[in-house]
């Protein structure tokens, strides 16, 4: 325990040190699109689309991120223009005029380091690892590695996602839990090689030390892949003018290109 201990104050010194603001286009206030973006499309998508969409209209972006219910009550308290969320909405809020659009499908994928000797899990074997069941790779054909969890913390979207999907809404173990769900990119990079988590499939994408396990074979990628999350723009009313135009920037061929080039499936208007 000591050892993980450490290991755990390490990492957080890391990524302390290594945060930094968002590099987005900012001006005033008033002058710019207010725009409250879930971490994981930040990272899977957003980040690329605000610096081409203000490439191609002039119109500037001010983002701020965090998890989606941070960022959908962002919205509902007035502090954005626009939110995203990896979490559809409750049906109640359609009676407040909250408007919704759905425009990408995004696999939620198994992370891992290469030294975990693993390339494949069964749907059972993956819960069991994550239920604290199964402790060292060894016991799924891998190295003679601990396992060590690392998991998106509990109110953020892939936190749900995974465990209604994938734990079938059981209790998931962990060693580490990280506050930012995109955080756990870096706690499995940095962490011993027995670390393992998930997260968006299009946030990994640039992290290319890191392993995608398959599951019962299946990659991600695969049409037939059976854990994904979908990703929401969100806004208090019908959208027009700049506003509009950023949603309708997803859907264009710019934005679907950006969607697919990162390992996810654009979901038409």
């Amino acid at each position: 325990m000591k050892f993980k201990d450490m290991i755990k104050s390490l990492l957080v010194f890391l990524l302390l040190g290594a945060f930094i603001l968002v590099p987005v286009s900012v001006v005033a206030a008033q002058e710019a699109l207010r725009y409250s973006c879930s971490n994981q499309v930040y990272a899977a998508f957003s980040k690329e689309q605000v610096e081409a969409f203000t490439a191609a209209s002039g119109f500037k972006v001010a983002v701020k991120t965090a998890s989606s219910d941070s960022c959908f009550n962002n919205l509902g308290r007035g502090f954005c223009d626009i939110a995203s969320t990896a979490r559809k909405l409750h049906h109640r809020h359609d009676v407040y005029g909250y408007k919704e659009f759905p425009f990408c499908k995004d696999p939620i994928a198994v992370i891992a380091r290469k030294e975990c000797g693993v390339d494949n899990l069964s749907e059972e074997q993956l819960q069991d690892i994550f239920a604290g069941i199964i402790t060292n790779w060894k016991e799924v054909g891998g190295a003679d590695l601990p396992v060590m969890i690392v998991v998106p913390g509990d109110d953020t979207a892939a936190h749900k996602n995974f465990r209604r999907q994938v734990m079938k809404h059981k209790d998931i173990e962990h060693d580490f839990m990280a506050y930012d769900s995109t955080m756990v990119i870096e706690a499995v990079k940095h962490f011993p090689c027995g670390a393992v988590s998930f997260i968006s499939q299009g946030a990994t994408v640039h992290h290319k030390e890191l392993k995608t396990l398959k599951v019962e074979g299946r990659t991600p990628l695969a049409e037939d892949y059976p854990y994904y999350q979908i990703f929401y723009f969100i806004t208090k009313k019908e959208p027009q003018g700049s506003l509009k135009k950023f949603i309708d920037f997803a859907y264009s061929k710019e934005g679907t290109d950006i969607i697919r080039r990162n390992g996810m499936l654009p979901i038409s208007k």
